[in-house]
């Protein structure tokens, strides 16, 4: 979830993209990804076909998340080498299953990023334009990525409506080390709610829902929600169009306050129609437990419900001390339950993009921004 204070860090930034044109950058990023789809590895591994009854399946939940929160991938951290590799193998999965790419090149949505000059350890980020990114000094460019696809509507009066299905694939990188480890891995925090998102694609790939649904893998959260901010200005579909948004975030540890293994919480679940839809369709979601922490507005969703749209996020973060620190990694997952709640999640998609429009309730809508 987004994070308050940044972590310092001892560690430089692993690579700067901006001497390179935006078209060749893209291009040798597709062209890796190829590659490593192409070979088994520790970080470019595919599941086997889901089954024909279309469950979730324990160990590919697990070959993924193991996967994204390898030590190779350095921590995911926002315009580094280690989040490259990670849109890589996300857009990897998502060619393999025969997702629809809808990035500016591929499944690639580039956002520009501005590294503060006021920090020399370059961690304090913030967006720009592609014209300003430019003429940045090359120490302070960076670009980022989300990984954006597209699963048409089955529906010829509601396929031009989306439902955007999104997760953070970001997390804080290098940073100081606790017990010798340095990597924050981020396992739970968002590679838990990351592989959910590439289960519910290959799920509504082999049977689509009514409207159009965004597959939407997110850069930046940590630092300010930076991927979502630059999304919302350069959506795929127009807002007025997106009906509804749902993100999956940190799912990878049962809460006993939800009611334990393969149940999670929804934020502001009363905040719209969404949180009743849901539980009129079984979806095993109750509302937030711990509204004292605002969960609402600490997530992805948050931009777009400012927006109007109503967005909401599933989790089941029980507020474990492995948060933001190296220890989050992906031996400490619970599989079963991981698998079990995004088997729920995708009946949570398929709810809001087949029925009817989500709408806010009275006083549900968050302010606007300014």
């Amino acid at each position: 979830m987004l994070r308050i204070a940044l972590l310092s860090s001892r560690a430089t930034p692993v690579h700067s993209m901006r001497r390179l044109p935006l078209r060749r950058t893209v291009f040798a990023a597709l062209a890796f990804s190829s590659a490593a789809c192409a070979r088994p590895s520790a970080t470019a591994s595919t599941p086997a076909a889901t089954p024909a009854s279309g469950a979730v399946r324990v160990q590919d939940v697990r070959t993924a998340l193991f996967d994204l929160a390898a030590d190779s991938m350095q921590g995911r951290r926002t315009g580094t080498e280690g989040g490259m590799r990670a849109a890589v193998y996300l857009s990897g999965r998502l060619r393999a299953m025969g997702v629809e790419p809808a990035g500016d090149m591929g499944y690639y949505q580039v956002v520009p990023i501005e590294v503060d000059s006021a920090d020399p350890a370059g961690r304090r980020l913030r967006l720009t334009t592609m014209d300003a990114l430019a003429r940045l000094p090359a120490g302070r460019a960076r670009q980022a990525y989300n990984v954006v696809a597209r699963i048409p509507g089955s529906d010829p009066a509601l396929a031009s409506e989306a439902v955007i299905v999104g997760a953070h694939y970001d997390h804080l990188g290098i940073g100081r080390a606790e017990n010798g480890d340095s990597i924050y891995n981020g396992a739970d925090d968002d590679a838990s709610g990351t592989v959910a998102v590439l289960e519910i694609a290959r799920a509504l790939r082999a049977r689509p829902a009514r409207r159009t649904v965004i597959l939407f893998f997110a850069t930046g959260e940590e630092v300010g929600m930076l991927g979502t901010r630059w999304y919302l200005q350069h959506p795929v579909v127009p807002i007025e169009q997106t009906a509804a948004g749902l993100f999956v975030e940190m799912i990878g540890r049962p809460d006993s306050l939800a009611g334990g293994p393969g149940r999670g919480w929804l934020t502001g679940f009363d905040r719209s129609t969404v949180g009743a839809s849901l539980a009129a369709a079984g979806v095993p979601l109750v509302p937030d437990p711990r509204p004292a922490q605002n969960f609402f507005e600490r997530s992805d969703n948050t931009p777009f419900a400012r927006v109007g749209v109503p967005a909401h996020v599933i989790s089941s973060f029980n507020l474990h001390t492995d948060y933001h620190h190296a220890g989050d990694e992906a031996g400490r997952i619970d599989y079963p339950h991981v698998a079990a709640l995004t088997q729920a999640a995708i009946t949570a998609v398929r709810t809001l993009a087949d029925g009817p429009r989500p709408q806010w309730n009275p006083g549900g809508r968050p302010a606007a921004p300014r």
